[in-house]
């Protein structure tokens, strides 16, 4: 069975007046509400020390005061005004411990080796034009597909999450998605694909466009300049998107495609592109599992959000990706290939969906829903050996963290 396991806040003048958060656009403002408290703090510090009075300089900063060293409790998800900047104490452990596992399962694509792929894909024989039309529409929506992603991290999430274990992890995610990129590129330019074919696929392809315009709303919310947390309704806004890309973007549309090509690995065709899927679906699982945890925290420290109206808009959301995404599988494949049709999909996505309703405090929408694929529990498992001299093993850590003993 497919699972994902739930792993378990009066400023002074600036010191540069240059770099004073007035000369930011008004939405990062709220973003640099602890960056604003450090140079306050800075410039407090230089006058004490500055002062003649020598006892002044010995002064122990009191409760509430912008000196107070950070506490656990100071610390909270969203709408936080505790230094930003000072990771520990940490209070989300688990967000560490998901930065840690993040960086230890460092990769890079041009590790794999794709000679084989090339050589296949060359041969008129090779492939089928059913399994070629699957390589082409995968690539045309993944390329472009986690740069989206990658923006809505950099541009929009991490302004308004005020917590810096959080942060850090949101960091590594980011750099995980421009991996990813690199990947896709890399099968395209190895391929030899039409790379302006591929690259602006999602304008022409329109499967494609119509799963990216169901997104850029949510984007263009967080991504806004003038956007700010701290009211019902714009907090509800940024829950809402993070839902979005945790459970739908990298928790439900990547899954078509991740099943399609690592089918054609598990019949021993296009084995160095469906590598490099199974490196980007562990990380995605990773980035799923970050964000539900994420969400539910947001739920449990601001219970108000949670309101039946504001459920209902998500269950809408859910079940209209299920129609988007198993369009998609439509025009992947119109044909069966590879053992798989479309209608298997249909099956799929709503066991998906149930999976995801669940983790963040939704009912299943489809009740009798069964996964059609129980080998992708495999899949995203990724521990199994390999030769060591044929592929590089997928339970690979970095040096740094490997355990010798």
């Amino acid at each position: 069975m497919l699972t994902f396991e739930d792993e378990p806040t009066q400023p002074g003048k600036p010191a540069n007046p240059t770099n004073s958060a007035s000369s930011l656009p008004k939405g990062l403002m709220q973003a640099d509400k602890s960056r604003n408290k450090t140079e306050a703090f800075a410039t407090r510090t230089v006058d004490t020390i500055d002062s003649s009075d020598g006892e002044q300089a010995d002064a122990q900063p009191v409760a509430g005061s912008t000196q107070r060293r950070v506490s656990v409790e100071d610390k909270k998800i969203i709408n936080c005004s505790a230094d930003v900047n000072q990771l520990v104490p940490f209070k989300y452990k688990w967000a560490w411990d998901k930065y840690l596992a993040a960086c230890a399962n460092h990769w890079m694509p041009q590790e794999i080796n794709m000679s084989r792929d090339i050589a296949l894909w060359r041969d008129p024989n090779g492939l089928t034009e059913d399994e070629r039309r699957i390589v082409k529409r995968n690539l045309g929506f993944f390329v472009t597909a986690d740069s989206l992603a990658a923006n809505n991290i950099v541009l929009g999430t991490y302004r308004h999450i005020t917590n810096p274990e959080c942060r850090q992890y949101l960091l590594r995610q980011a750099f995980e998605e421009a991996i990813h990129t690199h990947a896709y590129q890399y099968i395209v330019e190895s391929l030899g694909l039409n790379e302006g074919e591929i690259f602006n696929a999602y304008h022409e392809i329109k499967s494609i466009r119509d799963k990216d315009e169901f997104l850029i709303p949510f984007i263009d919310t967080l991504t806004d300049p003038n956007f700010e947390t701290g009211t019902l309704e714009t907090d509800q806004q940024l829950l809402k998107s993070l839902i979005v890309f945790a459970c739908i973007m990298e928790g439900m549309f990547f899954y078509v495609g991740f099943t399609q090509i690592l089918a054609l690995g598990r019949q021993n065709k296009m084995t160095g592109s469906a590598e490099q899927y199974q490196y980007i679906l562990r990380d995605e699982s990773m980035h799923c599992n970050f964000g539900i945890d994420v969400i539910n925290q947001i739920k449990m420290e601001n219970p108000s959000l949670w309101t039946k109206t504001f459920r209902e808009e998500i269950v809408a959301l859910m079940r209209k990706a299920v129609t988007l995404e198993y369009r998609y599988a439509e025009d992947t494949m119109p044909r069966g290939v590879l053992g798989m049709n479309a209608p298997m999909f249909k099956e799929y996505l709503r066991y998906i969906a149930n999976r995801r309703c669940q983790q963040i405090g939704l009912d299943v929408l489809y009740p009798d829903a069964n996964n059609p694929f129980p080998w992708m529990s495999e899949m995203i498992d990724l521990k199994k050996e390999k030769n060591f001299f044929e592929t590089r093993v997928t339970e690979y850590q970095t040096g740094g963290a490997l355990n010798w003993e």
